[in-house]
């Protein structure tokens, strides 16, 4: 099992930024992969960017590269997404999740491959 608990969200103004964190414990090796996802009331979750724990490699959604970046704490205990240059189109509640390397490898912004989640943390970014 594992548990993730998401803080850091909030308001800001566009062009402004946000650090979420992602508070994780349980079984390291059900956490191969962690990724953010965030979810608009109506709409479909969107895979924001992921982080391979093993080796640290990373991923993103084309349109927040360039100003999100992905990081997590030396012990993998939290994880991290910098959010820079943040635009009104980034509002939504965030969430982070986990997921073993079995699962979630074949593509880490997917988010039928993530087994566990938290609760979320919503960024609303006003223009």
């Amino acid at each position: 099992q594992v548990q993730l608990v998401e803080s850091g969200g909030g308001s800001v103004q566009a062009g402004g930024s946000l650090r979420l964190s992602c508070a994780a414990s349980g079984s390291i090796f059900s956490r191969d992969c962690m990724g953010w996802f965030r979810q608009v009331e109506g709409q479909e979750r969107e895979g924001v960017a992921a982080i391979y724990t093993r080796d640290g490699s990373s991923t993103f959604v084309d349109s927040v590269k360039g100003r999100f970046t992905v990081s997590q704490d030396n012990a993998k205990t939290t994880l991290y997404l910098q959010m820079n240059s943040l635009k009104p189109e980034d509002t939504a509640m965030y969430y982070c999740a986990a997921a073993p390397q079995m699962s979630c490898r074949s593509d880490m912004l997917r988010g039928s491959n993530y087994r566990y989640w938290g609760q979320g943390t919503q960024v609303t970014v006003s223009s």
